[in-house]
């Protein structure tokens, strides 16, 4: 029992945070006012550090990939791979949130008062044209732009350029590269410091807002953690079943399932996709999956590729467009709700409730104020577990397609093959 406070400790104060926060929200209403500056603390600190993490977090990652002088072949299917994945998550995602919206018949009127500064960046925009709007959403006039929390999506393309870059430089790069890593480091230990204020912050800004909007609002929790659940069970057993018989056949479903528990349970214990990088290593190796190849996709998937993240993205964005009343029914929004939801899965943090980068961008993205953020923060809290399940345990299945791309249809017969010679 100690063990598994341990490790689940995080997770389980904030939920009890967020927990007797509803709760107070619920009995005392309004009057939740009175600690709304404790919440905006926690907030204020969240903003301080993202840009700096974002910056950090992306440009490291990059730069540090240690398969960059790996064949393109095997770099080219990995990310085909990842891309498609992704794509067919944020679909799926958005499938699901279209047949049970967990905001439906819940009365949101009193979350108007927060559409002003939405509204400003929608009239702002209304008189750009589609290739202007692109161009401004991935790019900013003068350096000092980025540094600012609503130019998020610009600074993860700055951030992507610098780290390739650094990676490119090679040997001439490695004091950058090394850099980046150390700032990574440090700002994720920033991040660990101010998480252990996250339960008071948290609590106290979500008792506000229940306190302001009802407790309406938390059926619509408890609905979008029943739709995760659902969807965690659709994709996990069936679309990785279909990803494992792409990969090899039906010989390929059963080398999967053989060898994919370990991973599973090590991804929900520890919650990490990170921590779970050297199980599954060990998995995939024993799947067949040549050692250069496991040694690309895995590492490079715990930063990069998060189906899991991808749900939670699309169930975050359709969460907050049902709580502003927007309308979703229109394709172009359609499409942005599915490549925004992909670029949250990209942008995630390898880490326990890594999730704040990628809300960051939704806010940024489709112009909601950053008040909102600790609305969608909690959805990050109570899917934790499943998502990072889907994340880790996900890039396994995608090391045996990488492998089927590039060694052939018969590479799961030539590896067992050499194994058993």
């Amino acid at each position: 029992m100690k063990k598994l406070f341990s490790t689940y400790r995080t997770t389980i104060l904030l939920l009890a945070a967020i927990l007797i926060g509803g709760i107070a929200g619920v009995v005392f209403g309004p009057a939740t006012s009175v600690v709304k500056p404790f919440g905006d603390l926690f907030l204020n600190l969240m903003f301080m550090i993202i840009v700096p993490l974002v910056f950090f977090s992306i440009a490291s990652a990059i730069a540090n990939i240690s398969g960059m002088k790996r064949l393109g072949k095997i770099m080219g299917s990995t990310f085909l791979v990842f891309f498609l994945t992704a794509v067919v998550s944020a679909v799926l995602g958005f499938a699901g949130t279209s047949l049970f919206d967990p905001l439906k018949d819940t009365d949101t009127s009193s979350i108007i008062a927060m559409m002003d500064e939405a509204e400003v960046a929608e009239e702002e925009s209304e008189n750009i044209s589609l290739l202007a709007k692109l161009v401004e959403t991935v790019t900013v006039n003068d350096f000092h732009l980025l540094f600012s929390k609503s130019n998020m999506l610009q600074l993860i393309v700055f951030a992507i350029l610098f780290g390739l870059a650094t990676a490119l430089v090679g040997e001439k790069g490695r004091p950058m590269a090394t850099f980046l890593q150390s700032g990574t480091d440090i700002m994720m230990k920033i991040v660990k410091i101010v998480m252990y204020y996250a339960p008071i912050g948290l609590g106290c800004y979500f008792a506000t807002i229940i306190g302001e909007l009802g407790p309406q609002i938390l059926g619509g929790y408890v609905r979008a953690f029943v739709l995760y659940l659902g969807i965690t069970l659709v994709y996990y057993f069936g679309f990785f079943t279909l990803y494992a018989f792409i990969a090899g056949g039906k010989e390929g479903i059963s080398v999967f399932w053989k060898n994919a528990i370990s991973p599973s349970v090590t991804a929900i214990a520890t919650c990490s996709s990170a921590a779970s990088i050297p199980v599954n290593l060990d998995a995939t190796k024993k799947m067949g999956v040549p050692k250069d190849i496991a040694e690309t996709v895995i590492p490079l998937g715990a930063n990069t590729h998060k189906d899991g993240s991808v749900f939670g993205g699309v169930i975050k964005i359709v969460f907050i467009f049902s709580l502003f009343g927007q309308s979703m029914t229109d394709l172009p929004t359609i499409l942005s709700i599915i490549a925004v939801a992909f670029l949250v899965g990209a942008v995630m943090g390898a880490i326990p409730s890594g999730g704040l980068i990628g809300e960051m961008l939704i806010l940024s993205v489709f112009g909601f104020p950053p008040e909102v953020l600790p609305i969608i923060a909690v959805i990050s809290t109570i899917i934790d577990a499943p998502a990072t399940l889907l994340n880790s345990t996900g890039n396994t299945v995608c090391a045996m397609m990488v492998s089927r791309l590039v060694e052939g249809k018969d590479w799961l017969k030539k590896a067992f093959h050499v194994k058993t010679v």
